[in-house]
């Protein structure tokens, strides 16, 4: 399959909100994959994803283009080829030999081409295409029933083995997708609710209220061969968590498959800055001095040869208590009052965590998608920032300034400090104004980045403050998204970077 073809059929996806024309599209274009060599490719390529993962491709790569080819001429496996040649590039010089590998793909590519691939590559390529519909387009294109390819995604953690198992054998080929122990599955997530009150007029009864912590999801899998530990993101970190494995021995259990969630906590059981959790289970080996984690269970997926996904929360979470101690355990309440839900809610927050997950007795683990048996709960973190620079977007958002620099203000200085970017959160509505407004208060424009004088106050929502080497602020904020302007203030009335600070509970970087 051409490169082009992939690149139509996304940019039709785009243009259209129809959930029922993008599944035709996408199932059109998957039909003409091959399913032994291209399938998995075209679809993690139509659902904006990398089989590579990371490649190490930013936006600095896509600085000076060269000029597009003339007639289309790249193929699938061709690109597939050159992104892992460019993901093996390491070592001295590492930087420039990737840039002229990028190069030398877009030199082939069309201006459609380059387009898709651009977005491709800088994680832009929204275009609605997301899991739910790509599964649809998957068994529509081969003809069997969408819920059989959902449960298969669900058992076998991704999409693109499904889509090469089912293209080539239709029906026969989803039966071999079962639970099995030691191949991990995607986890189960929760929709949102404001509040503890509105998550219980969702649910409408009594309710299991957990703890919601700012850790690493974990998905244990138990056999008489070892213990392995998974991320949400199916990557195996056993290796990284001796204490973690250690703790799991004594588990009266011959095979069993949990979720759970790992955090490193300080003495006093309050957590560390999600940094410290993060860089354990990034870090390979394990020096004496590191933070050790601690693991909270919530629930179980198999037992004892029993495959418990189906089951009601009420029959795994009973599973869970005769074969998990409580020090290994989430904490929860069980209860119909939201009044005592709330008092759970706010003594979690105090100390530390980041809310509660409201979960229907009833509801059985949906196991990669958004059920409605499972909602989050966490208060909202928003802060006043200044818009110090802009970036011009690319794919449906070329024309329009997309990406915000965001700055806090430094009453020592009288200047402003940076604290990250964010395209999340802009609609169609909010990208045009603020693209007006922003290009009135420019002073500089390289192509590129848009400077701008600093006058234009945004409110930004976050879910928390890291430690980051890439601002001159030394933190960013985790998950910043724009919830609206706020053109009734100066930027002499934007929050300080003290503020940011002490949400954070950090201390001022050396400079500041």
């Amino acid at each position: 399959m051409q490169l082009t073809e992939i690149a139509r059929t996304s940019a039709a996806v785009a243009a259209t909100s129809s959930r029922k024309a993008k599944t035709d599209l996408l199932a059109g274009c998957l039909r003409g994959a091959d399913p032994g060599g291209e399938a998995a490719i075209v679809v993690a390529y139509l659902s904006g994803e990398l089989p590579q993962r990371q490649i190490g491709v930013g936006y600095a790569s896509f600085r000076d283009l060269p000029p597009p080819a003339a007639e289309p001429g790249l193929t699938v496996p061709e690109v597939h080829a050159a992104f892992s040649e460019i993901g093996a590039v390491s070592g001295k010089g590492s930087v420039t030999r990737r840039r002229d590998l990028v190069t030398a793909l877009m030199a082939r590519a069309t201006h459609a081409e380059q387009e898709f691939l651009i977005r491709l590559l800088s994680g832009e390529l929204r275009q609605g295409a997301l899991d739910g519909v790509m599964a649809e387009a998957i068994a529509k294109a081969a003809e069997v029933p969408a819920a059989d390819v959902r449960r298969a995604v669900m058992l076998r953690g991704s999409l693109g083995p499904v889509a090469t198992a089912v293209l080539a054998d239709g029906a026969a080929g989803l039966r071999a997708f079962t639970l099995e122990v030691g191949r991990p599955i995607k986890p189960m997530l929760a929709a949102s609710a404001p509040s503890v009150e509105e998550a219980y007029a969702k649910l409408d009864g009594e309710a299991a209220v957990e703890w919601k912590l700012d850790g690493i999801r974990a998905q244990i899998h138990m056999r008489p061969a070892g213990i392995s530990v998974f991320t949400r993101t199916l990557d195996d970190i056993t290796d990284r968590l001796p204490e973690v494995v250690e703790a799991l021995r004594g588990l009266p259990v011959r095979d069993a498959v949990f979720d759970g969630e790992l955090i490193a906590l300080r003495p006093d059981g309050s957590p560390h800055p999600f940094q410290v959790t993060a860089a354990r289970t990034a870090t390979r080996t394990r020096r004496a001095e590191s933070i050790p984690l601690s693991l909270f269970l919530f629930d179980v997926l198999h037992l004892d040869g029993d495959d418990l996904l189906d089951r009601p929360g009420t029959e795994r979470h009973a599973a869970l208590v005769r074969v998990v101690p409580e020090e290994l355990r989430m904490p929860r309440i069980v209860t119909a009052d939201p009044a005592e839900a709330t008092a759970f809610f706010t003594d979690a927050v105090a100390r530390g965590h980041e809310g509660v997950l409201v979960k229907s007795p009833g509801t059985a683990y949906t196991a990669g998608r958004r059920g409605a048996g499972w909602i989050k709960v966490k208060p909202r973190h928003t802060l006043d920032l200044v818009v110090l620079a802009v970036e011009w977007g690319h794919g449906r958002r070329r024309g329009l300034l997309s990406n915000l620099h965001l700055g806090a203000r430094d009453p020592e200085t009288g200047g402003f400090v940076m604290l990250g970017k964010t395209f999340k959160g802009l609609t169609d509505k909010l990208l045009a104004w603020q693209t007006e407004a922003l290009r009135a208060l420019a002073v500089s424009d390289d192509g590129w980045t848009v400077q701008v004088r600093p006058e234009l106050v945004v409110e930004i929502a976050f879910d928390g403050i890291q430690r980051s080497p890439r601002y001159p602020g030394g933190i960013a904020l985790r998950f910043a998204r724009v919830l609206r302007y706020r053109e009734d203030k100066t930027a002499s009335e934007a929050d300080t970077i003290q503020t940011v600070l002490s949400l954070g509970a950090l201390k001022a970087p050396e400079g500041l």
